[in-house]
């Protein structure tokens, strides 16, 4: 598969479970990890990272990357897991995709956050891409040893591990996960530790969509995560033409299949998020639809006790927004939330790494649309690119500034920074700002 879906899918699966709200668990022997990204227990947030092009080389085999997080930000001990690393099942073979998806969460509720990771396409037995999903266990000195969670529908090209989703999504305060595995979507609820995994698996069937994106939030005010399913609604693999709303809870209840609209997506171009941009209570689903009319755009359903509601539209032809709506801009291609003004609303980084800047096509920008009591708006949005005052660099053809982007609070200020492009650029109380921007050298992996 190409690399860059490998980078893309993997950074998107991740951001999506670890902005999703914490999982906290009934203290036993120990308090559950406060963060699900805390991989050693220190407090700090760590970053993990998926690719196939990377320190154990470009076979496509896979890797996951691990940056610990320091007092001062992530530029603590970097670590290389690939399933030639020591307690880690399986081998490194051509094109298995490790590390293609993950998502973090305290599985075994022992105070480290852990580390679920797709292998979608590994071959098992005489299976030909059967795919596996791991957890690499947490500990005080990070992530070591994997334990390989069951395939209950074992066949030869179902890619089990597609992607990865975790949430509560029985309310029962533990932590549990989401898989994709023959084009439909399975929940795993249950117990998970270095034995293996008990508990109930359900299958997910909707004859209407062959399921390739998870996402996992609060849409409703109860205590169970919700899922949202994104594939092709006309049965087609790995296109994205429609999203599919599952209410957590004792039972999963299976709600509405939503279209998206005009334009077609591939799975590895589409991101989803759960926030609740308006703070009413209810998680909001955002879906960047780069395709949309050929343009681009992000969807926006709002959340309600029953599940989505209304849906908004919001592209560059958006009062508030910079810019204008162009063919082959891609406004959605990546999204990631956070509070970047600290004023209580997350907020949304929107990418256009297709926008025609200066004469140089595909240069690239990124949007920050705000957070607010109406939801989230092109209101005091922002917009920057490689000729924004203070951001080094100049513009240039085919650089799509933005593609790979986060939001994160990486200081611990309360304002949620904009990783992009080897750059970092700080959160302030007037929104994202260029005083006291870094380069780093790991934000390009990092979505």
């Amino acid at each position: 598969m190409p690399s860059s879906r490998t980078v893309l899918a993997a950074t998107a699966a991740l951001a999506t479970a670890l902005c999703s709200p914490l999982l906290l668990a009934p203290t036993a022997t120990a308090a559950p990890a406060k963060y699900a990204d805390d991989f050693n227990g220190d407090g700090y947030r760590d970053y993990a990272y998926g690719g196939s092009v990377t320190d154990a080389g470009s076979d496509g085999s896979g890797t996951v990357g691990i940056i610990y997080g320091t007092a001062t930000g992530p530029n603590g001990r970097k670590q290389n897991i690939t399933q030639n690393s020591a307690g880690i099942p399986g081998a490194n073979e051509w094109g298995d995709g490790f590390g293609n998806s993950m998502a973090g969460a305290d599985f075994n509720r022992d105070g480290y956050a852990d580390l679920a990771v797709g292998v979608y396409n590994e071959d098992v037995g005489t299976g030909k891409d059967r795919g596996a999903v791991l957890i690499i266990w947490g500990s005080a000195s990070g992530l070591s040893g994997a334990t390989s969670i069951p395939n209950k529908a074992p066949r030869s090209y179902a890619q089990m591990g597609l992607d990865l989703a975790a949430g509560d999504f029985n309310g029962d305060g533990k932590p549990d996960l989401a898989t994709i595995n023959g084009h439909t979507a399975h929940v795993y609820v249950g117990s998970f530790t270095k034995s293996g995994f008990s508990g109930k698996v359900t299958k997910l069937t909707n004859d209407k969509m062959s399921a390739e994106h998870l996402a996992a939030g609060k849409v409703t005010k109860d205590a169970a995560a919700d899922l949202v399913v994104v594939g092709g609604v006309d049965g087609s693999e790995h296109t994205v033409s429609g999203a599919w709303f599952i209410r957590g809870g004792s039972t999963l209840t299976r709600g509405k299949t939503y279209k998206l609209g005009t334009g077609e997506d591939t799975s590895w171009e589409v991101d989803t998020r759960i926030a609740d941009f308006d703070k009413d209570g209810y998680g909001d689903i955002a879906l960047g639809h780069p395709n949309a009319n050929g343009k681009g755009g992000v969807l926006l359903w709002r959340g309600g006790s029953s599940g989505p509601g209304s849906v908004t539209k919001i592209n560059q032809n958006t009062a508030g927004v910079a810019g204008g709506m162009e063919v082959g801009d891609r406004f959605g291609a990546r999204i990631s939330v956070g509070d970047v003004n600290h004023d209580g609303y997350p907020d949304l980084a929107v990418a256009a790494p297709g926008e025609d800047l200066g004469g140089y096509a595909d240069a690239g920008a990124v949007h920050i649309l705000r957070g607010s009591a109406s939801g989230l708006t092109g209101s005091k949005s922002q917009f920057f690119d490689r000729t924004s005052k203070g951001v080094p660099g100049g513009l240039e053809e085919g650089a799509s500034f933005g593609e790979h982007l986060r939001l994160r609070d990486s200081d611990r200020d309360g304002h949620a920074d904009l990783f992009t492009d080897y750059l970092r650029l700080p959160g302030s109380s007037s929104g994202i700002t260029t005083t006291g921007l870094k380069e780093t050298v790991w934000s390009a992996f990092m979505q």
